[in-house]
Protein backbone atom coordinates (compact mmCIF):
# COMPACT_ATOMS: atom_id res chain seq x y z
CA UNK A 1 0.00 0.00 0.00
CA UNK A 2 1.42 3.26 -0.78
CA UNK A 3 1.39 6.15 1.45
CA UNK A 4 0.89 9.84 0.39
CA UNK A 5 1.02 11.43 3.27
CA UNK A 6 3.50 13.90 4.07
CA UNK A 7 6.49 12.87 6.45
CA UNK A 8 7.71 14.55 9.62
CA UNK A 9 9.90 16.86 8.17
CA UNK A 10 7.17 18.77 5.65
CA UNK A 11 4.70 18.76 8.57
CA UNK A 12 7.36 20.33 10.79
CA UNK A 13 8.10 23.33 8.19
CA UNK A 14 4.04 23.27 7.91
CA UNK A 15 3.95 24.24 11.55
CA UNK A 16 6.77 27.16 11.27
CA UNK A 17 5.02 28.54 8.15
CA UNK A 18 1.77 28.34 10.40
CA UNK A 19 3.14 29.79 13.36
CA UNK A 20 4.39 32.61 11.11
CA UNK A 21 0.96 33.31 9.92
CA UNK A 22 -0.51 32.76 13.21
CA UNK A 23 1.42 35.92 14.33
CA UNK A 24 0.66 37.70 11.44
CA UNK A 25 -3.33 36.99 11.78
CA UNK A 26 -3.88 34.61 9.62
CA UNK A 27 -7.00 36.45 7.31
CA UNK A 28 -6.10 39.70 8.49
CA UNK A 29 -3.22 39.95 6.34
CA UNK A 30 -5.46 39.21 3.72
CA UNK A 31 -8.63 41.86 4.97
CA UNK A 32 -5.73 44.83 5.11
CA UNK A 33 -4.35 43.92 1.62
CA UNK A 34 -8.31 44.60 0.50
CA UNK A 35 -8.43 47.51 2.13
CA UNK A 36 -5.17 49.05 0.29
CA UNK A 37 -2.78 48.35 2.98
CA UNK A 38 -0.06 46.36 2.20
CA UNK A 39 2.32 47.15 4.47
CA UNK A 40 1.51 44.00 6.77
CA UNK A 41 2.15 41.83 3.69
CA UNK A 42 5.20 42.87 2.97
CA UNK A 43 6.61 42.54 6.96
CA UNK A 44 4.94 38.55 6.71
CA UNK A 45 6.50 38.15 3.20
CA UNK A 46 10.02 39.26 4.50
CA UNK A 47 9.23 36.58 7.71
CA UNK A 48 8.65 34.01 5.28
CA UNK A 49 11.65 34.73 2.98
CA UNK A 50 13.52 34.00 6.24
CA UNK A 51 11.82 30.84 7.24
CA UNK A 52 12.97 29.55 3.81
CA UNK A 53 9.98 29.31 2.21
CA UNK A 54 11.42 31.42 -1.06
CA UNK A 55 14.20 29.22 -1.61
CA UNK A 56 12.16 25.50 -1.28
CA UNK A 57 12.74 24.49 -4.82
CA UNK A 58 15.61 26.52 -5.48
CA UNK A 59 18.80 24.31 -6.12
CA UNK A 60 21.45 24.66 -3.41
CA UNK A 61 24.16 26.16 -5.35
CA UNK A 62 21.24 29.18 -5.93
CA UNK A 63 20.65 29.61 -2.36
CA UNK A 64 17.70 27.67 -2.02
CA UNK A 65 16.85 24.17 -0.15
CA UNK A 66 17.00 21.73 -3.40
CA UNK A 67 13.91 20.36 -2.41
CA UNK A 68 10.83 18.67 -4.70
CA UNK A 69 6.96 19.97 -5.48
CA UNK A 70 6.12 17.86 -2.77
CA UNK A 71 7.83 20.13 -0.11
CA UNK A 72 5.61 22.93 -1.78
CA UNK A 73 2.77 21.29 -0.67
CA UNK A 74 2.27 21.94 3.38
CA UNK A 75 3.52 25.54 2.78
CA UNK A 76 1.12 26.13 -0.08
CA UNK A 77 -2.17 24.71 1.70
CA UNK A 78 -1.07 27.18 4.98
CA UNK A 79 -1.04 30.08 2.09
CA UNK A 80 -4.70 28.67 0.81
CA UNK A 81 -5.99 28.51 4.92
CA UNK A 82 -4.88 32.25 5.13
CA UNK A 83 -6.10 33.41 1.89
CA UNK A 84 -2.23 34.90 1.52
CA UNK A 85 -2.10 37.50 -1.18
CA UNK A 86 1.14 37.76 -3.42
CA UNK A 87 2.54 35.70 -6.51
CA UNK A 88 4.15 32.95 -4.33
CA UNK A 89 2.51 30.32 -6.58
CA UNK A 90 3.22 31.60 -9.68
CA UNK A 91 6.62 32.43 -8.48
CA UNK A 92 7.86 29.18 -6.97
CA UNK A 93 5.64 26.83 -8.87
CA UNK A 94 6.13 27.76 -12.50
CA UNK A 95 9.10 30.32 -13.23
CA UNK A 96 11.29 29.11 -11.14
CA UNK A 97 10.49 24.79 -12.45
CA UNK A 98 11.03 26.36 -15.77
CA UNK A 99 14.20 28.36 -14.78
CA UNK A 100 16.00 25.24 -13.24
CA UNK A 101 15.31 22.71 -16.20
CA UNK A 102 15.45 25.42 -19.44
CA UNK A 103 17.27 28.30 -17.94
CA UNK A 104 20.28 29.28 -19.30
CA UNK A 105 23.18 29.57 -16.76
CA UNK A 106 23.27 33.61 -16.79
CA UNK A 107 19.39 33.01 -15.76
CA UNK A 108 19.81 31.30 -13.80
CA UNK A 109 22.67 33.18 -11.79
CA UNK A 110 20.15 36.47 -12.58
CA UNK A 111 17.42 35.22 -11.13
CA UNK A 112 17.01 32.28 -8.53
CA UNK A 113 19.06 33.67 -5.53
CA UNK A 114 17.43 36.54 -5.81
CA UNK A 115 14.25 34.68 -5.42
CA UNK A 116 15.11 32.32 -2.95
CA UNK A 117 16.27 36.14 -1.11
CA UNK A 118 12.56 37.12 -1.41
CA UNK A 119 13.74 40.00 -2.97
CA UNK A 120 12.16 39.33 -6.80
CA UNK A 121 8.96 37.65 -7.57
CA UNK A 122 7.50 36.87 -10.77
CA UNK A 123 4.06 36.38 -12.96
CA UNK A 124 2.66 35.62 -15.54
CA UNK A 125 1.60 37.89 -18.82
CA UNK A 126 -0.29 35.68 -20.82
CA UNK A 127 -4.03 36.32 -21.43
CA UNK A 128 -4.50 39.17 -24.31
CA UNK A 129 -7.69 41.83 -24.16
CA UNK A 130 -10.90 39.85 -25.21
CA UNK A 131 -9.07 36.51 -25.97
CA UNK A 132 -8.52 32.78 -23.98
CA UNK A 133 -6.42 30.72 -23.18
CA UNK A 134 -5.99 29.45 -26.76
CA UNK A 135 -2.12 29.69 -27.60
CA UNK A 136 -2.64 30.19 -31.16
CA UNK A 137 -4.68 33.37 -30.50
CA UNK A 138 -1.51 35.35 -28.91
CA UNK A 139 -0.90 38.53 -31.06
CA UNK A 140 1.70 40.13 -28.80
CA UNK A 141 4.79 40.12 -31.48
CA UNK A 142 8.22 39.86 -30.73
CA UNK A 143 10.62 41.34 -33.77
CA UNK A 144 13.90 40.22 -33.99
CA UNK A 145 16.15 43.24 -34.03
CA UNK A 146 20.27 42.26 -33.78
CA UNK A 147 20.75 40.32 -30.31
CA UNK A 148 17.55 41.57 -28.94
CA UNK A 149 13.61 41.14 -28.94
CA UNK A 150 11.12 44.75 -29.70
CA UNK A 151 7.63 43.72 -27.86
CA UNK A 152 4.75 45.38 -28.89
CA UNK A 153 1.25 44.33 -27.08
CA UNK A 154 -1.11 44.26 -24.19
CA UNK A 155 -1.81 41.69 -21.78
CA UNK A 156 -4.68 41.47 -19.67
CA UNK A 157 -5.86 39.64 -16.29
CA UNK A 158 -1.94 39.21 -15.07
CA UNK A 159 -2.06 38.22 -11.36
CA UNK A 160 -0.47 40.67 -9.07
CA UNK A 161 1.58 42.10 -11.74
CA UNK A 162 1.62 45.48 -9.56
CA UNK A 163 3.21 43.61 -6.69
CA UNK A 164 6.32 41.68 -8.62
CA UNK A 165 9.43 42.47 -9.82
CA UNK A 166 9.45 40.53 -13.22
CA UNK A 167 6.97 38.97 -15.74
CA UNK A 168 7.34 35.74 -17.58
CA UNK A 169 5.99 37.06 -21.34
CA UNK A 170 4.13 35.09 -23.79
CA UNK A 171 5.13 36.52 -26.73
CA UNK A 172 4.68 35.25 -30.75
CA UNK A 173 8.06 34.99 -32.64
CA UNK A 174 6.85 33.54 -35.91
CA UNK A 175 3.48 32.77 -37.27
CA UNK A 176 2.28 29.17 -36.58
CA UNK A 177 -0.24 27.06 -35.07
CA UNK A 178 -1.29 24.20 -32.08
CA UNK A 179 1.25 26.49 -30.20
CA UNK A 180 3.91 27.30 -32.74
CA UNK A 181 5.72 30.13 -32.95
CA UNK A 182 5.95 31.06 -29.44
CA UNK A 183 8.43 32.80 -26.83
CA UNK A 184 8.44 32.75 -23.21
CA UNK A 185 10.45 36.09 -22.58
CA UNK A 186 11.56 37.29 -19.15
CA UNK A 187 11.32 40.95 -18.56
CA UNK A 188 11.35 43.26 -15.70
CA UNK A 189 8.05 45.22 -14.55
CA UNK A 190 9.82 48.57 -15.14
CA UNK A 191 10.16 47.98 -18.54
CA UNK A 192 6.51 48.16 -18.67
CA UNK A 193 5.34 50.97 -21.04
CA UNK A 194 1.79 51.32 -19.01
CA UNK A 195 0.51 49.30 -16.23
CA UNK A 196 -3.07 50.07 -14.89
CA UNK A 197 -5.15 47.90 -12.29
CA UNK A 198 -8.15 46.15 -12.97
CA UNK A 199 -11.19 45.37 -10.72
CA UNK A 200 -11.07 41.48 -9.28
CA UNK A 201 -13.78 39.72 -7.94
CA UNK A 202 -11.08 38.28 -4.98
CA UNK A 203 -9.91 41.99 -4.08
CA UNK A 204 -6.58 39.47 -2.27
CA UNK A 205 -5.36 38.79 -6.03
CA UNK A 206 -4.78 41.88 -7.82
CA UNK A 207 -4.83 41.76 -11.44
CA UNK A 208 -3.60 44.80 -13.97
CA UNK A 209 -3.52 45.16 -17.83
CA UNK A 210 -0.04 45.83 -19.65
CA UNK A 211 1.05 47.55 -22.68
CA UNK A 212 4.36 46.90 -24.06
CA UNK A 213 5.40 49.46 -26.86
CA UNK A 214 8.69 48.69 -28.54
CA UNK A 215 9.79 47.33 -25.29
CA UNK A 216 13.57 46.10 -26.53
CA UNK A 217 14.91 43.19 -24.34
CA UNK A 218 18.04 41.25 -24.63
CA UNK A 219 17.13 37.41 -26.30
CA UNK A 220 19.38 36.28 -23.79
CA UNK A 221 16.00 36.55 -21.68
CA UNK A 222 14.19 33.99 -23.28
CA UNK A 223 13.82 30.52 -21.82
CA UNK A 224 14.44 27.64 -23.55
CA UNK A 225 14.41 27.73 -27.57
CA UNK A 226 12.68 31.01 -29.89
CA UNK A 227 9.36 29.63 -31.31
CA UNK A 228 8.97 26.80 -28.76
CA UNK A 229 7.83 28.72 -26.02
CA UNK A 230 4.49 26.77 -25.90
CA UNK A 231 5.93 23.35 -25.02
CA UNK A 232 8.29 24.67 -22.11
CA UNK A 233 4.67 26.50 -20.77
CA UNK A 234 2.42 23.41 -21.19
CA UNK A 235 5.33 21.75 -18.83
CA UNK A 236 5.03 24.79 -16.30
CA UNK A 237 1.71 24.48 -16.08
CA UNK A 238 1.61 20.81 -15.11
CA UNK A 239 3.66 22.26 -11.84
CA UNK A 240 1.37 25.23 -11.76
CA UNK A 241 -1.99 23.22 -11.80
CA UNK A 242 -0.26 20.58 -9.03
CA UNK A 243 0.89 23.52 -6.67
CA UNK A 244 -2.74 24.92 -7.46
CA UNK A 245 -4.57 22.24 -6.12
CA UNK A 246 -2.31 22.47 -3.11
CA UNK A 247 -3.80 25.66 -2.21
CA UNK A 248 -6.95 24.81 -3.06
CA UNK A 249 -6.94 22.09 -0.04
CA UNK A 250 -5.68 24.78 2.10
CA UNK A 251 -8.78 26.89 1.80
CA UNK A 252 -10.93 23.58 1.83
CA UNK A 253 -9.13 22.70 5.25
CA UNK A 254 -9.64 26.31 6.94
CA UNK A 255 -13.32 26.57 5.74
CA UNK A 256 -14.45 22.85 7.38
CA UNK A 257 -12.75 23.88 10.76
CA UNK A 258 -15.12 27.53 10.37
CA UNK A 259 -18.29 25.19 9.49
CA UNK A 260 -17.19 22.93 12.53
CA UNK A 261 -16.67 25.45 15.34
CA UNK A 262 -19.61 27.63 14.13
CA UNK A 263 -21.83 24.77 14.14
CA UNK A 264 -20.96 24.19 17.78
CA UNK A 265 -21.55 27.53 19.04
CA UNK A 266 -24.48 28.37 17.26
CA UNK A 267 -27.65 27.61 19.39
CA UNK A 268 -31.09 27.56 17.53
CA UNK A 269 -34.28 25.90 19.45
CA UNK A 270 -31.86 25.52 22.14
CA UNK A 271 -29.19 23.52 21.27
CA UNK A 272 -25.86 23.66 18.95
CA UNK A 273 -27.35 23.80 14.98
CA UNK A 274 -24.40 21.34 14.61
CA UNK A 275 -26.75 18.44 16.00
CA UNK A 276 -29.23 18.96 13.15
CA UNK A 277 -29.07 16.62 10.58
CA UNK A 278 -29.23 18.68 7.77
CA UNK A 279 -26.12 20.79 9.05
CA UNK A 280 -24.57 17.75 10.91
CA UNK A 281 -24.51 15.79 7.30
CA UNK A 282 -23.80 18.84 5.01
CA UNK A 283 -20.38 18.81 7.24
CA UNK A 284 -19.46 15.42 6.81
CA UNK A 285 -19.84 15.74 2.71
CA UNK A 286 -17.70 18.87 2.99
CA UNK A 287 -14.87 16.94 4.72
CA UNK A 288 -15.16 14.11 2.19
CA UNK A 289 -14.45 16.45 -0.32
CA UNK A 290 -11.56 17.90 1.71
CA UNK A 291 -9.81 14.74 1.98
CA UNK A 292 -10.73 13.33 -1.32
CA UNK A 293 -9.17 16.87 -2.74
CA UNK A 294 -5.98 16.41 -0.22
CA UNK A 295 -4.84 12.59 -1.50
CA UNK A 296 -5.43 13.82 -5.08
CA UNK A 297 -3.25 16.41 -4.55
CA UNK A 298 -0.56 14.57 -2.81
CA UNK A 299 -0.66 12.11 -5.11
CA UNK A 300 -0.46 14.95 -7.82
CA UNK A 301 2.64 16.28 -6.61
CA UNK A 302 4.04 13.15 -5.88
CA UNK A 303 3.75 11.79 -9.23
CA UNK A 304 5.30 15.01 -10.95
CA UNK A 305 8.44 14.57 -8.44
CA UNK A 306 8.75 11.03 -9.36
CA UNK A 307 7.85 11.33 -12.58
CA UNK A 308 5.67 8.88 -12.98
CA UNK A 309 3.76 7.89 -16.46
CA UNK A 310 0.70 9.00 -15.21
CA UNK A 311 1.48 12.58 -13.96
CA UNK A 312 -0.59 14.26 -16.49
CA UNK A 313 -3.74 12.69 -15.89
CA UNK A 314 -3.33 12.86 -12.04
CA UNK A 315 -2.43 16.54 -11.86
CA UNK A 316 -5.56 17.77 -14.06
CA UNK A 317 -7.50 15.36 -11.40
CA UNK A 318 -6.20 17.11 -8.85
CA UNK A 319 -7.37 20.48 -10.66
CA UNK A 320 -10.45 19.50 -11.59
CA UNK A 321 -11.73 18.08 -8.38
CA UNK A 322 -9.79 20.62 -5.92
CA UNK A 323 -11.02 23.44 -8.11
CA UNK A 324 -14.96 22.46 -8.17
CA UNK A 325 -15.12 21.22 -4.37
CA UNK A 326 -13.62 24.72 -3.40
CA UNK A 327 -16.82 25.85 -4.86
CA UNK A 328 -19.22 23.67 -3.54
CA UNK A 329 -17.43 24.06 0.07
CA UNK A 330 -17.11 27.70 -0.05
CA UNK A 331 -20.62 27.80 -0.96
CA UNK A 332 -21.61 25.26 2.11
CA UNK A 333 -19.91 27.57 4.74
CA UNK A 334 -22.02 30.85 3.92
CA UNK A 335 -25.34 28.46 4.26
CA UNK A 336 -24.12 27.14 7.61
CA UNK A 337 -23.47 30.06 8.66
CA UNK A 338 -26.95 31.78 7.49
CA UNK A 339 -27.28 35.24 7.01
CA UNK A 340 -23.98 36.36 9.17
CA UNK A 341 -22.20 34.41 6.56
CA UNK A 342 -22.97 36.79 3.88
CA UNK A 343 -21.09 39.82 5.82
CA UNK A 344 -17.86 40.91 5.64
CA UNK A 345 -17.64 40.44 9.62
CA UNK A 346 -16.86 36.58 9.02
CA UNK A 347 -14.06 35.56 6.86
CA UNK A 348 -16.60 33.19 4.60
CA UNK A 349 -16.29 36.02 1.35
CA UNK A 350 -12.76 35.83 1.47
CA UNK A 351 -12.62 31.94 0.42
CA UNK A 352 -15.85 32.25 -1.88
CA UNK A 353 -14.12 34.78 -4.13
CA UNK A 354 -11.02 32.72 -3.65
CA UNK A 355 -12.63 29.95 -5.06
CA UNK A 356 -14.42 31.87 -8.05
CA UNK A 357 -11.11 33.48 -8.83
CA UNK A 358 -9.15 29.81 -9.37
CA UNK A 359 -12.40 28.84 -11.29
CA UNK A 360 -10.69 30.05 -14.40
CA UNK A 361 -7.17 30.26 -13.86
CA UNK A 362 -4.83 29.49 -16.56
CA UNK A 363 -7.82 27.41 -18.15
CA UNK A 364 -11.22 26.36 -17.13
CA UNK A 365 -12.39 23.10 -15.75
CA UNK A 366 -14.00 21.59 -19.50
CA UNK A 367 -9.86 22.16 -20.63
CA UNK A 368 -8.51 20.41 -17.27
CA UNK A 369 -11.15 17.38 -18.10
CA UNK A 370 -10.11 17.31 -21.68
CA UNK A 371 -6.61 17.08 -19.97
CA UNK A 372 -7.31 14.45 -17.91
CA UNK A 373 -8.52 12.72 -20.62
CA UNK A 374 -5.22 13.02 -22.63
CA UNK A 375 -3.28 11.97 -20.28
CA UNK A 376 -5.16 8.67 -19.75
CA UNK A 377 -4.88 8.58 -23.50
CA UNK A 378 -8.39 8.45 -24.65
CA UNK A 379 -8.50 11.88 -26.44
CA UNK A 380 -5.94 13.39 -28.66
CA UNK A 381 -7.90 16.17 -29.72
CA UNK A 382 -6.92 19.66 -29.06
CA UNK A 383 -7.57 21.18 -26.07
CA UNK A 384 -11.05 23.73 -26.33
CA UNK A 385 -9.88 26.78 -24.68
CA UNK A 386 -13.45 28.12 -23.80
CA UNK A 387 -12.74 30.87 -20.83
CA UNK A 388 -12.33 34.52 -22.59
CA UNK A 389 -10.93 37.81 -20.77
CA UNK A 390 -13.01 40.78 -20.69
Amino acid sequence: MMDFSLNEEQEMFRNYVRKCLNEAGQTMVAREFTCGNTSEFIKLQKKLAELGCTGITISEEYGGLGLGALDLVPVLEEFGRAVLPGAYLETMAFVVPLLEKYGTREQKETYLPEIAAGTRSFSIAWVEPNKSYDPDVIECQAVTKGSSLVINGVKTLVPDGNQVESLLLIVRTDEGGNGDGLSLVLIDVNEVTDMKTLSSMDETRNVTEITLENVEVPMARVIGEVNQGWNVLKEGLLYLHAATSSMLVGSMDHIVEMSSEYAKIREQFGQPIGRFQAIKHRIVDMKLDLETARSLSHYANWALDTNQQDKEAAIYSARTFATEANIRLASHNIQNHGGIGFTMEMDCHLFLKRARFYENYMGSISQFREDVSKGLGWSYEKPRFQLTSK
